[in-house]
């Protein structure tokens, strides 16, 4: 939802889909507010993604957005999209949610790494995820991801992700990116974007059946 035209109507269409399928259902809100948060979860979210996570204080009222009192302050509606329209002890339902809900601080500033350690320390954060390009740019190096000082950043997020038990996550752009990411102890990979990924199969198939015309032709 940060990137795209996605509304939350698309997206509990989407996660109605993926809990039909067996696929747990995951979104990248547009900001840390508690409204987008809890909302996506109401909607069916089992995971929320949350870009510009800068400070510990942040992270504590991005997790506190995720659950119920008396460990945080998500307002409470049950018989919805998240726990399937069915009924039951509200303290189950409760204790599932926490259960299922992941947490992904996106680590993408010069002061989110400055402070990545805290903020993996925070009780209810599950992934620091790279966002290597937000990174760079505010680095003042876009793109140069060769960069002695963006290589220390990616290492620095990585350690503080194993002092604390959390997990390193990172948007591999193909399997060269992947590859090289995970040899880091990145544990958490999503693999390339659906339009490239769409652009990339579609430059292929049209080289090969150019070969083939010219081939004939010849």
């Amino acid at each position: 939802m940060e990137h795209s035209a996605a509304d939350i109507g698309t997206m509990k269409e989407q996660f109605a889909t993926c809990r039909g399928l067996g696929i747990a259902p995951m979104v990248r809100v547009p900001a840390t507010q508690y409204h987008f948060i809890a909302r996506m979860l109401d909607a069916g979210a089992f995971a929320i993604m949350v870009p510009m996570v800068e400070t510990v204080e942040q992270a504590k009222e991005i997790v506190a957005a995720t659950r119920y009192p008396p460990a945080g302050r998500r307002g409470a509606a049950f018989g919805m999209a998240h726990d399937d329209y069915e009924g039951g002890s509200v303290t189950d339902k409760i204790a599932a949610a926490h259960a299922r809900t992941m947490v992904i601080c996106l680590i993408e500033t010069a002061r989110g790494v400055e402070n990545v350690d805290a903020i993996a320390a925070v009780d209810g954060v599950d992934v620091c995820w790279l966002g290597h390009f937000d990174l760079t740019n505010f680095m003042g190096i876009p793109g140069e991801f060769q960069n002695p000082a963006y290589l220390a950043a990616v290492d620095k997020i990585v350690a503080a992700c194993a002092m604390h038990g959390r997990t390193a996550g990172f948007m591999a752009a193909d399997e060269d990116w992947a590859r090289t990411y995970l040899a880091k102890g990145f544990r958490m990979v999503a693999y390339g974007l659906d339009s490239l990924l769409l652009q990339r199969e579609l430059a292929r198939g049209i080289a090969a059946l150019t070969r083939a015309k010219e081939g004939r032709n010849a």
